[in-house]
Formats: structure tokens, sequence, C-alpha cells
């Protein structure tokens, strides 16, 4: 598959509009502060890649069959039900103290903001992001 061929990608959407569009209204309210959150510890700018997803910094990825692209370091996607974060290199250990959430094949998800230990989340990217780096060199 050539880069081109990906379905996420970079967009010129206003995230901060994105956001203001978010039902229900305390998704929305979760989504800014953890774009805030996500934007100060990574120090990069929100961008909206595909429709609904909220990254953070950029890498090129290239796998043995070919296949390549580019995606965000960090993300997350405020869904109607529940939000859903994109981390990597994080263990099952690593999520226990973190609250209510449930574990998905590369995602995490938290119905509420208030339902988990906002220390932790912010260890999760942190490390989430760490990973990244030593796959991923800036």
């Amino acid at each position: 598959m050539r880069t081109g061929d990906n379905k996420t990608t970079e967009t010129a959407v206003d995230v901060a509009a994105y956001l203001d569009g978010v039902e229900p209204a305390e998704r929305q309210a979760d989504g800014h502060i953890v774009a805030a959150l996500m934007a100060r510890l990574s120090g990069e700018p929100a961008r909206m890649w595909g429709p609904s997803i909220i990254g953070f910094g950029r890498y090129h990825y290239r796998y043995d069959s070919g296949r390549e692209g580019d995606m965000c370091r960090i993300g997350f996607s405020p869904r109607k039900a529940e939000l859903v974060f994109y981390l990597a290199g994080l263990d099952d250990a690593d999520l226990v103290p973190l609250g209510k959430y449930r574990r998905g094949k590369g995602c995490l998800y938290v119905k509420r903001l208030d339902n988990i230990d906002m220390a932790v989340l912010e260890a999760l990217i942190g490390k989430s992001l760490a990973h990244m780096d030593g796959l991923y060199p800036r």
C-alpha cells in the first residue's frame, strides 16, 4: 500500500471547532481537557487525523510489507460513548491504578475523566511518548 492510500491522515479541520461540536456536553468538556493535557505533555499542537482523531506530533512508519505512512505520536477521539486514547507501549500493570477503563487492541477506553486518576493518565501519556521516541526518534 502506498503512503497516499492510508485512510487516517492529517487534515486541516480546526480542532477547537471540532471539539465544540462534540456531544454530549460532558464528552466535549473532557475532550478539551485531554487536548490541553496532551498538548502540554507532547509540546505539539493538536491536529485532526481523519474525521475524529485528535493527534499530537507525527511519525513515519514503514512495515516489512511495504506499507508506510504517517500517524500521530499520541492521540484520542472523543466519541459519543467514551474517550478513546491511542497510546503505545503500555503494559496492563501500568493501567491498574488508572480507575475505570477498558482496553482494546491498541486503544484505551474511558467513559468519563472523573472515573480515572488524572495523574495516572498523565504518566501513561508520558510513557507512551517516551516509547514512541524510542521507536521513532524525532
